[in-house]
């Protein structure tokens, strides 16, 4: 099971159901929707629609409104775009004007009180660069160091500048808003600077009573990268927004940041997304570069949670591929890390609280027994989380009676959501969960799993209870040689002439002891189950030459177990349970 989780972003390229419906099979965990772009009768109609996929799928694909943030755009030029020569004159002007090759009008009319002489304005990601020559109360004079063709409403960016317009803009707000009507599982906020614009959306989602959206922070400039720590706290997780991070702060410091951030928010028990250009070469190419794929791999070795496509799915011309190769590239990296080696290490990082001591000591338990997976039990996710910051080996397979938080714990590194109903009492839900687990695949008769939850029930934030669980029923327990496993029929006896007589090609005998007197039958079966203990008895000797699975000291077998039983015989666990 791949554990790192994949966002993509949505737009003309996935217009088409079906290469929606193929994003969803595929391994989408979180549609992404880009309020940069579009209006809101478009969003909407683009959310039913993965409403309308998910629910025929019954997948838990969660819905990301990522915001335009207080970006700063140029207005229009009166023939569309110009072109800039290096070393000519170029005025931004909060003068409303129609733009031509000398001058173009901001959206930003405060920019002329923030700028001083001597700072660089970056037009275009970049691709335009200039120096400030001259500011006045209207214009901001510059000379154009890398000149080339603007067009209108390209962006504005100004590295090391603190801004002083305010975070969250009107279009925001009303984008916000639009969120929360609409049921968005998670808020992007962008270019976020310090935690005060945090708290401002939270501010905005308790007016309209609002509990069930996460917010991530993105993190795009100087700014937020100094505030990481306080952003962090106020947070539910962020994302490392590298188009815009390498616009405004130098390119070569890019990766260092991105791995000081991960290693941050991974130590914080939050989400944490690596974004922007992974597969960037996919927008017109099939095949990405091996760069490409060595940046997503090195993502995931830093402990990113997730990784995202941008506009390789949203307006590149292989959506469904890019997916299936950033996948190939996620599994094939997983397979690499040594997750029992990184859990050692992080063992020292506990913090000492009781829900973090439980989320450990599941994960230790899990590794101790080899489990099979972590079952648990959560109302608002934060268990199934925290559980997750220590990478447990085994699948995480989060429990849950609210479907917001089914679809956010899919955004959550190794955790698999699982819908489960509301119970009054623990050993109900405990059964209940493992039922619908084993329901949809995630166990297996005869697998151990570690559950955990809170006592009382349905009460947020007690986690304090953790049960070794083995799936199915089991009939007999004992102590297992050779370590094998067999599912198969049984053949029972009290004497060995009843297995003399009864005994068919590949079933298991069952008995008190065995001798050489039905060594023929003994070559031929699957499995031996005795009542008797005995480290050096016949039976434990024939299983190790045979090389077949056997349990010593299963009480009353004989009398439990009856001929003609399909079971599963599990000589590691020393237990055999009903098939």
């Amino acid at each position: 099971m791949r554990k790192t989780k994949i966002i993509c972003t949505l737009g003309p390229s996935t217009e088409d159901d079906q290469v929606l419906r193929q994003l969803m099979l595929e391994g989408m965990n979180v549609a992404r929707f880009n309020f940069s772009h579009g209006n809101h009768e478009g969003h909407k109609k683009n959310l039913d629609r993965v409403k309308k996929l998910r629910k025929e799928l019954g997948l838990p694909i969660a819905a990301l409104l990522d915001t335009k943030g207080p970006e700063i755009r140029i207005k229009d030029f009166k023939d569309g775009s110009v072109d800039l020569e290096n070393g000519q004159t170029f005025t931004l002007t909060t003068r409303e004007i129609e733009g031509d090759e000398k001058e173009v009008s901001i959206t930003y009319k405060e920019l002329v009180n923030d700028i001083k002489v001597g700072n660089k304005i970056l037009i275009d990601d970049g691709l335009i660069s200039m120096t400030v020559k001259k500011v006045t109360d209207t214009d901001i004079e510059c000379e154009v160091e890398n000149g080339g063709h603007i067009s209108n409403h390209k962006g504005v960016n100004v590295p090391n500048v603190n801004l002083s317009m305010p975070y969250i803009s009107d279009k925001d707000k009303e984008d916000i808003i639009f969120g929360i009507e609409q049921g968005f599982d998670f808020i992007a906020a962008s270019f976020v600077r310090t935690a005060d614009d945090i708290l401002a959306i939270r501010d905005i989602l308790s007016q309209h009573n609002c509990n069930f959206i996460n917010i991530i922070a993105k993190i795009e400039n100087m700014q937020g990268v100094e505030n990481i720590e306080e952003i962090i706290r106020v947070s539910d997780g962020v994302m490392i927004a590298r188009g815009d991070m390498g616009v405004e702060i130098p390119f070569e410091d890019v990766p260092s940041i991105q791995k000081m951030i991960i290693k941050k928010v991974y130590n914080a028990e939050k989400i944490v997304i690596t974004a922007t250009q992974m597969l960037d070469s996919m927008m017109k190419n099939p095949r990405p570069t091996r760069a490409e794929a060595t940046d997503v791999a090195n993502a995931i070795y830093d402990g990113t949670s997730a990784i995202m496509l941008s506009g390789e799915t949203a307006a590149g011309l292989y959506p469904v591929e890019a997916l299936k190769t950033m996948v190939r590239i996620a599994e094939r990296t997983e397979s690499d890390i040594d997750l029992v080696k990184r859990f050692n290490n992080r063992g020292s990082l506990v913090n000492p609280d009781i829900t973090n001591a439980i989320a450990h000591a599941t994960c230790t338990t899990a590794m101790d027994l080899n489990a099979s997976a972590i079952v648990t039990v959560t109302k608002s996710g934060k268990t199934a989380r925290m559980i997750s910051k220590y990478r447990p080996v085994c699948p995480i397979i989060g429990c849950t009676p609210y479907e917001n938080v089914w679809r956010q714990l899919n955004l959550s590194w190794g955790v698999m959501p699982l819908m489960v109903e509301e119970k009054t009492n623990t050993d109900e839900l405990f059964e209940h969960a493992i039922e619908e687990a084993e329901k949809a695949g995630y166990v297996k008769q005869g697998q151990i799993t570690v559950i955990t939850a809170g006592v009382p029930l349905g009460v947020s934030g007690t986690t304090n209870l953790i049960k070794v669980h083995v799936v199915g029923h089991i009939l007999v327990k004992g102590r297992g040689v050779n370590n094998r496993k067999t599912t198969a029929s049984l053949c029972v006896g009290k004497e060995e002439t009843d297995i003399i007589e009864n005994f068919k090609e590949g079933d298991i005998i069952v008995l008190p002891e065995t001798s050489n007197d039905i060594i023929d039958e003994l070559r031929q079966a699957s499995g031996i189950i005795i009542e008797n203990e005995g480290h050096n008895s016949h039976a434990a000797i024939v299983g190790l030459s045979l090389d077949i699975p056997v349990i010593l000291g299963a009480t009353n077998a004989t009398d439990i177990l009856k001929s003609g039983a399909v079971v599963n015989l599990d000589a590691e666990k020393g237990i055999v349970s009903s098939n």
